[in-house]
């Protein structure tokens, strides 16, 4: 019988807040060490957390989104653990009495859909962060980390395949990404992911666990789940047992870190600082939250293929950021067709909001303009696109844009005739191949006018001209 792969995750997820979990410290990322502390996240005695709102009202938004059912009452709870960059010696998490429960997602491909539950997703504050390599020979330590508020999300072990983890993991991030919930950076440490994974045959219960840790990329994570996986399916089959052992795979290699804990392990009780968190009275209502998501990515991709016939993949695509899919519609609102705006959304305008580190210089009722010109004959594509980049840097109306530029797309017989009788004088071997039916050089023609033309020459005019010219 062959093994079976079970893979269960656990996404810890920043919250796009300005201050902490409970306290008023800045979240900000990069401010020197040790800079954004004070007495509640360093755990100095007599201090005491208060809840952030807002990070509540993200959580919520997050919970509602996976499908989850969000409680009305939940606890927070110290998860006792000691470690150099934990001042408190304990973390306020969730354990017995989460924010959220019994969600489910769906992942995958047509034909490869696959059903994900969500066992839990819980808030707590994060540790602060130690570096091993700032001072020779000992640890240093930034507690500008501690108590920066996280979601915590729980899967069930659900997933079989390593190829599966990553496509979940890559959806999760859309959506919170989508919600504006967290921008999850994984670079600054605004997602990170642990995996379980154990093996087992056919009809077996669950097999024993183990985990890795410090996955810095949905690729690494791919990569250490396959490396788990044909460890133990290697120790099974020659009869070892598996030992309940923590990895890391920071160096592309899987290492033991130590024995794994359990739950008993960290010693959980409710904190006796904070009382149970009640979400009315916090001002949060988890059914007028559920009233104002958006349209959350898979149905508004749906919508698309239904409403604008586009593909699959185009609206995969185009509903991959809300940002992008606002602007996408925002342009067919403005008269763009859909499938040329898709393809031009999908195309220059993603290749340019690259260069200007992700915002849109060209407007969406300007492109709708600019593909009209094309749609008109006006301009061809290859002139659109040397005005769609003068576009992005003045904010001018696209039509004056060509007619400044000299693109405006010339229909004048002569004009174009001149082009195509210059260019077929200068290939006389390429034409006498074109004539004797090698067809495929009616596209080097084609793009020998265009040169020639500078891009304005009417394309359909310059087809039905050098057929005429060559007799074909």
């Amino acid at each position: 019988m062959t093994w079976e792969t079970v893979i269960g995750l656990e996404v810890h997820v920043q919250l796009k807040t300005q201050s902490k979990m409970f306290c008023a410290c800045s979240t900000r990322f990069g401010d020197p060490p040790n800079t954004n502390v004070c007495p509640v996240c360093l755990g100095l005695p007599g201090s005491l957390p208060v809840p952030n709102g807002s990070a509540v009202r993200l959580a919520v938004r997050a919970a509602l989104a996976l499908g989850c059912t969000v409680h009305e009452r939940s606890v927070f709870a110290r998860k006792s653990y000691f470690y150099p960059d934990l001042p408190k010696g304990y973390q306020i998490s969730q354990f017995r009495h989460p924010l959220a429960t019994r969600g489910r997602v769906e992942i995958g491909e047509p034909g490869h859909a696959v059903s994900v539950r969500i066992a839990r997703l819980h808030l707590e504050e994060d540790a602060g962060k130690s570096f091993h390599d700032r001072v020779p020979g000992l640890t240093a330590v930034d507690f500008n980390r501690c108590g920066i508020p996280l979601i915590e999300i729980v899967s069930e072990p659900d997933l079989r395949v390593p190829a599966d983890a990553r496509r979940y993991l890559t959806f999760v991030k859309q959506l919170l990404e989508y919600l504006d919930v967290s921008d999850c950076n994984m670079e600054e440490g605004s997602l990170r992911v642990d995996a379980n994974l154990s093996v087992r045959r056919g009809g077996e219960a669950l097999g024993t666990k183990q985990e890795i840790k410090n996955l810095n990329s949905f690729a690494a994570a791919e990569g250490a789940l396959e490396q788990l996986r044909d460890a133990q399916i290697a120790a099974r089959t020659r009869g070892d047992p598996i030992a309940l052992t923590t990895f890391t795979a920071a160096t592309g290699e899987l290492r033991a870190m130590r024995v794994k804990e359990e739950s008993h392990d960290y010693r959980y009780f409710s904190d006796p600082d904070l009382p149970p968190l009640v979400l009315h009275a916090a001002g949060i209502d988890s059914a007028v939250e559920a009233h104002t998501l958006p349209e959350l990515p898979p149905a508004r991709a749906a919508r698309f293929m239904d409403a604008y016939a586009l593909s699959e993949y185009d609206a995969r695509v185009l509903t991959a950021s809300r940002s992008l899919a606002d602007y996408f519609e925002t342009a067919v609102t403005h008269g763009a067709e859909p499938k040329p705006a898709a393809n031009w959304v999908m195309g220059p305008v993603l290749a340019e909001a690259k260069t200007a580190s992700g915002s849109y210089r060209v407007s969406p009722a300007r492109l709708a303009r600019l593909l009209a010109l094309i749609g008109d004959g006006t301009l061809s594509t290859q002139a659109a696109k040397r005005v769609f980049a003068a576009l992005a840097e003045r904010d001018d109306d696209p039509r004056d844009v060509a007619a400044r530029l000299g693109l405006v797309q010339v229909a004048d017989a002569d004009r174009l005739a001149a082009w195509v009788d210059e260019v077929l004088a200068r290939y006389p071997a390429e034409v006498e191949r074109y004539a004797g039916g090698e067809a495929r050089l009616e596209g080097f023609f084609m793009g020998e006018v265009m040169k020639a033309s500078g891009g304005t020459a009417d394309p359909k005019a310059v087809h039905a001209l050098l057929r005429a010219r060559v007799g074909r």
